[in-house]
């Protein structure tokens, strides 16, 4: 493809100018590099009635790393023994991505992981006050306690230590920041996630929640948010504007409740957004969320972004002539980016209710049938009102039946 134009203007993508504008990117803090952690075959598969076999969790793995995802979250050990045969069997391929279990914050637990020789591990512990009394019926006492010797325990085996505090962000910040501190001093992290597992944080204040942090804890962070009320994706793309470098996410926002971050919307974001380019394939993500929906089994709106099954159609009569005329020289003024960005194949005009004239000549040029302009516009009107009837778009076997009534040899 061609070289890019601007960072907002490319052969691939057209966004808004004002993005890359100086008063806009004041005061962020992007890193250099941000590496994108996969938890699809974790908190992914803890969606009501996901359930993936292990051949199916090694074949997703394998997708992602050859995509250039760069960390995969494999599973909990201590889920179940297929769970930790397929976390092996993935440790035993050598993928091209680090490959990390998930823990609770206990020995045996850590124990479990290191037998599957990953690299990494994440660890859980319950981070807010109410949740610890209320849904743990724990002590603090015993959380940190916990939380100590499992950390160390993991630093001991050579683990890579991410610590996940759950419930961050309805914790008070002070109560957090105690624990967390506690951990980082006489336990051992390398890197601090920041969780808002119930999805609960507004995008204002996602700042107040990494800049108070890092004052604190001085440790890589990474962001693990949920979609509860829309907002991981945009909490997501703030965090890291704020020097987070590690992304949790799944693909097509798989998760818990309303899903997590979803990889194709954050990716797509950074780099047409904010210029961060993160080497992931983006033209694998049509592909891998389709894999996703098949061995899951979920259904998904035809018109989701990124990845739709019928994004790039255009039933609008306006759009259909703005699509005409643009060509393939002005593409990009009819959609913000090229479906072969994201592996999806090229538009089509389809024909419904609210087809334009200049649908109708695109579908006559199709099966070259010349038509009168009062004959276009009887079709047109034929067109409408099957649409209408149906209830839908009409087919090809259709269209030419109202065709072959218009237009007599």
């Amino acid at each position: 493809m061609a070289a890019n134009l601007t960072p907002w203007q490319t052969d691939r993508w057209f966004v808004s100018p004002w993005n890359f504008d100086h008063e806009v990117m004041q005061g962020t803090q992007f890193p250099k590099r941000v590496k994108f952690h996969d938890v699809c075959l974790r908190d992914g598969e803890q969606q009501a009635g996901v359930e993936f076999t292990p051949a199916e969790k090694v074949r997703l793995a394998t997708m992602l790393a050859e995509a250039g995802v760069h960390r995969i979250e494999a599973g909990m050990p201590a889920v179940s023994p297929g769970d930790a045969r397929a976390i092996k069997e993935m440790v035993k391929r050598n993928l091209p991505a680090e490959i990390f279990a998930f823990s609770r914050c206990m020995k045996e637990d850590v124990k479990r992981s290191v037998d599957t020789g990953v690299k990494g591990i994440v660890m859980e512990v319950p981070s807010s006050e109410h949740i610890i009394q209320y849904a743990y019926k724990w002590t603090l006492d015993h959380a940190i306690e916990t939380s100590i010797e499992a950390t160390q325990y993991a630093k001991s085996q050579g683990l890579y230590v991410v610590f996940f505090p759950i419930d961050a962000s309805r914790a008070e910040m002070s109560w957090y920041l105690k624990i967390i501190e506690q951990v980082a001093t006489q336990g051992h992290m390398d890197a601090l996630a920041l969780v808002d597992t119930f999805g609960v944080l507004s995008p204002h204040a996602v700042r107040y929640f990494v800049r108070h942090t890092r004052e604190r804890i001085k440790k890589p962070l990474e962001t693990h948010f949920h979609m509860d009320f829309g907002m991981g994706v945009a909490n997501t793309v703030i965090a890291v504007a704020e020097g987070a470098e590690v992304i949790h996410s799944t693909i097509s926002g798989i998760g818990e409740r309303a899903g997590n971050a979803p990889t194709e919307d954050t990716l797509l974001a950074l780099l047409t957004m904010y210029g961060v380019d993160t080497g992931i394939k983006t033209e694998r993500l049509t592909k891998l969320s389709r894999y996703v929906r098949k061995i899951a089994g979920l259904a998904m709106p035809s018109n989701r972004q990124i990845v739709g099954d019928m994004l790039f159609d255009i039933e609008s009569g306006i759009i259909a002539s703005w699509y005409k005329n643009a060509g393939k020289d002005h593409f990009l003024e009819v959609f913000p980016f090229h479906p072969k960005l994201v592996g999806q194949r090229m538009p089509r005009v389809v024909l419904g209710k609210n087809s334009g004239l200049d649908s109708i000549r695109i579908h006559l040029e199709r099966i070259r049938v010349k038509a009168t302009e009062d004959q276009v516009n009887d079709i047109l009107a034929r067109v409408k009102t099957a649409s209408l009837k149906k209830k839908g778009l009409l087919d090809d076997r259709e269209f030419r039946r109202i065709v072959r009534q218009v237009v007599r040899p």
